[in-house]
């Protein structure tokens, strides 16, 4: 039976930091895991982040989430989001924002925010988010966890509510990057990571350090350096996807949104009728830049095995000051690898501006998830000596 506490769907209690919704009365045994509430759950309370699903309890749970506990990951609770995914600040004003354990005054990034803030307070072992233009990647650097996104398509999304269908994706987030495998093993059957020795054992392209403010840019640097084979990649920023991102989620809230308008945020209302407003001609286009963006980045890869970026140009952002004035320059470095349906991790990697973490995105062609997640366990292990 589902037990919701709190006002609304919230737990309540400040020192959940707004991360979960809703939670099981009795969590079953095993590894703790938040599971972000854009994932169905039977029998507990899915609300999308939305209050037009105010106390909706689907009837079947979502694929990813049954492959989890089928593997031995028990439910603890559902984590608070960013409107229907729609988002990068994890500010929700149907159910409450998500705190940053971190730093209460800085976002917690978004949209899975609820699920990386529980990572970091201790609330959860393990967690499950979604990724579309950066959701897994950005709450992971916002909050010093681990966040990956695997290739799209790699990871099944059947029961997860939609943003962008060509763009989304399911992934793990941990404390750990062995974690994270640990998940994809069980979320991928017959999943396995690429046997390395060494950190030499794969050549690194370094990319947009550039595009970062000074500490976030030493610190990437530093820990890209720590792969003996690394050297500067010039690898091109995506061309404007975002038309073709758009349209696909006018195309799903095109009906819903004619039905409950006045029910949606009022930041995420504003971006479903940008959405809704644009022209065929403009997706079409946008859609044809992307799949020659698709061509040029294999080329640019070059000779090398694997690209490092930063995951965010800054440390995690004040709060409060709302989704649409930083979007775009919050999703810079990671809505490229969506737009290419890239794996990506994100791995924090020190402290930079005001003491918070900076984030290191490591990045492989498609279907070399396992080769990503290798080596970012040998660089986390490299990180984390003295």
């Amino acid at each position: 039976m589902a037990s919701l506490r709190g006002q609304g769907l919230r737990a309540g209690s400040q020192d959940d930091l707004n991360a979960f919704l809703a939670r099981p009365e009795e969590p079953a045994r095993g590894v703790a895991l938040g599971v972000k509430d854009l994932f169905d759950t039977a029998g507990l309370v899915t609300t999308y982040g939305s209050a037009i699903f105010r106390g909706h309890v689907p009837e079947r749970t979502a694929e990813a989430v049954r492959r989890l506990e089928d593997a031995g990951y028990a439910i603890v609770g559902k984590t608070n989001l960013h409107e229907f995914a729609y988002g990068i600040t994890s500010e929700n004003e149907h159910y409450g924002d998500v705190v940053n354990p971190l730093d209460r005054a800085r976002i917690p990034g978004g949209s899975s925010g609820g699920s990386a803030a529980a990572l970091a307070a201790g609330l959860c072992d393990a967690a499950l988010g979604s990724d579309s233009a950066g959701s897994i990647r950005l709450p992971a650097a916002c909050c010093g966890v681990v966040g990956f996104k695997p290739t799209w398509g790699l990871v099944p999304t059947e029961g997860v509510f939609p943003l962008a269908p060509s763009f989304d994706t399911a992934g793990p987030m941990a404390r750990s990057v062995p974690d994270c495998i640990a998940m994809m093993e069980a979320l991928v059957p017959g999943f396995r990571v690429a046997h390395l020795e060494a950190l030499e054992d794969v050549s690194v392209g370094v990319a947009w350090l550039e595009t970062a403010e000074p500490l976030v840019r030493e610190r990437v640097r530093t820990a890209a350096a720590l792969f003996p084979r690394s050297e500067g990649l010039d690898f091109p920023l995506a061309p404007d996807p975002g038309p073709a991102f758009m349209h696909e989620v006018a195309a799903v809230h095109r009906d819903l949104f004619a039905e409950h308008a006045d029910l949606y945020g009022t930041t995420v209302r504003v971006k479903i009728e940008r959405c809704l407003a644009l022209s065929d001609d403009e997706a079409n286009a946008s859609a044809a830049a992307r799949q020659a963006y698709g061509a040029q980045a294999l080329t640019a890869f070059g000779a090398s095995d694997l690209v490092a970026t930063p995951t965010m140009q800054f440390v995690a952002p004040p709060a409060g000051i709302g989704d649409l004035a930083i979007r775009e320059g919050v999703i810079r470095l990671t809505f490229p690898f969506s737009a290419l349906g890239w794996p990506a991790l994100a791995l924090p990697c020190g402290p930079a501006e005001h003491g918070l973490p900076a984030s290191l995105q490591l990045v492989g062609r498609p279907g070399h998830d396992g080769l990503v997640l290798a080596a970012g366990a040998l660089l986390e292990r490299a990180l984390s000596r003295p």
